[in-house]
């Protein structure tokens, strides 16, 4: 909750002070003081006393609101509250204004205004008739936008005026806020992904679920294992090597590499094949950290959330927060290749999930490449042609282009869903199963 309190008026005797009040003159303000002067000089042309007195009475009418307004000495504190901070595209949020008066006489008319821009709708504005000595008012207003991003919300603005609408004199509060609207999130059905094993996600969590403090879980013998943890029992039980993994990992990590070149992108604002990406990225990002991955965001410019040296999200609730924070301001890059992301990858990942637009031979060549350097790997390619409303224009062999990459990535070991402009997510993820060619699928929560 932001809260602040107006700075006290100007003493309304300094030259600075009538100068304000002055600017502070309304339309109706204006007219009478013009009115008045008008009235004045004609009555000292002609000559006419009752007009002269009709004229200093007009001109006075509004300097005398000026000079109240101005010895004004009202405290008054706001405060502004979301519900909620973060709010996905679309969908709407409520701004919750309070209002109190800390000092011991009550107010006049006041009319709060709050700054917003103007994506979020029209800016909001309220009359208040009358606070009385250290009471409050609270009002509320709703905003939405369509278009993800950080949009300042303040400061609050409150302006004084007289009874007969004279004049009006604003002050502004400095506390403002801050509305994050994030990229929409839909709803993944559970798969099991290629390359997940047993020990990764939710067959890991089950498992432990299962064990108790005293069990030990075997697993096979792998090149580099201390010979020390060898589980002989379980050696003799599977006629293999087996090894203790209980000081193992016990989550497992996942990526998400998001394309977001200007050339490999068509199409422009909510609709466009860059913000479907976006879309998807959060929805895959939620899903895997639901699933109890370790999950992290990479782009083509080689930013990574969280940064390899940062602190890990302690809860899965803080790692959601940080990956919608970070999609909810990226933006287009200049770049023209995904080499900073393949330095970033190089580690390797346990499974790596790529969305990417238009490719060349180069980009083509390096996205085979990261795919050695993770156990499972799931690939988006969208045919951005599409979102252009271009494939129709283009020759059969944009059509062979796309069928070719698919199968030189299919080759290279990835499991390629190739998107089209309007296609369904959740049916998309769906295809990335790796049970998807041997059977039906299977929920594998009901499993």
């Amino acid at each position: 909750m932001a809260a602040g309190e107006n700075p006290p008026p100007p003493a309304g005797q300094t030259p600075h002070g009538l100068r304000s009040g002055l600017h502070g003159l309304t339309t109706r303000g204006r007219s009478f003081l013009a009115a008045g002067i008008t009235a004045s000089l004609c009555a000292y042309v002609f000559g006419q006393d009752a007009l002269l007195r009709v004229g200093v009475l007009l001109a006075a009418l509004p300097l005398a609101a000026a000079l109240v307004l101005l010895r004004t000495r009202y405290r008054v504190a706001g405060g502004r509250r979301l519900t909620p901070h973060r709010t996905p595209a679309g969908h709407e949020a409520r701004v919750h204004l309070r209002l109190d008066n800390v000092s011991r006489v009550p107010t006049g008319v006041l009319l709060l205004e709050d700054k917003v821009p103007y994506m979020l709708g029209p800016r909001p504005r309220f009359v208040l008739d009358r606070v009385e000595p250290h009471g409050y008012r609270e009002v509320s207003y709703r905003v939405r936008s369509d278009l993800r991003g950080r949009y300042p919300l303040g400061p609050l603005q409150l302006r004084l005026a007289d009874p007969f609408g004279m004049c009006e004199l604003t002050r502004s509060f400095n506390a403002s806020d801050t509305l994050t609207v994030v990229p929409q999130v839909q709803q993944l059905p559970p798969v099991r992904l290629p390359g997940e094993r047993a020990g990764h996600g939710d067959t890991n969590a089950r498992a432990l679920a299962l064990a108790g403090d005293d069990d030990v879980i075997p697993r096979e013998y792998r090149h580099g294992d201390d010979l020390r943890r060898v589980h002989w029992k379980s050696t003799a039980r599977y006629g293999e090597l087996m090894v203790r993994r209980e000081e193992q990992p016990l989550q497992a990590h996942a990526a998400v590499l998001l394309d977001t070149r200007e050339i490999a992108h068509r199409g422009s604002g909510p609709g466009s094949s860059f913000e479907w990406a976006v879309t998807c990225a959060a929805s895959v990002g939620i899903h895997l950290i639901e699933r109890g991955y370790r999950t992290r965001l990479v782009t083509d410019t080689g930013r990574c959330v969280p940064s390899s040296g940062s602190s890990s999200p302690t809860t899965a609730v803080e790692a959601s927060g940080l990956l919608l924070d970070e999609l909810a301001v990226v933006e287009h890059s200049d770049g023209g290749g995904l080499a900073r992301a393949e330095e970033v990858l190089r580690s390797g990942e346990g499974l790596l999930v790529a969305i990417v637009g238009s490719l060349d031979e180069e980009q083509l060549e390096r996205l085979c490449s990261l795919r050695r350097r993770a156990a499972g790997a799931v690939v988006f390619l969208l045919d951005t042609a599409t979102w252009a409303g271009l494939r129709h224009l283009l020759p059969d062999t944009a059509d062979s282009t796309f069928e070719e990459q698919q199968k030189l990535l299919g080759r290279a070991g990835w499991t390629v869903v190739p998107v089209k402009a309007g296609a369904s997510l959740p049916e998309l993820w769906r295809t990335a199963d790796r049970t998807e060619q041997s059977g039906p699928y299977r929920d594998e929560v009901g499993a």
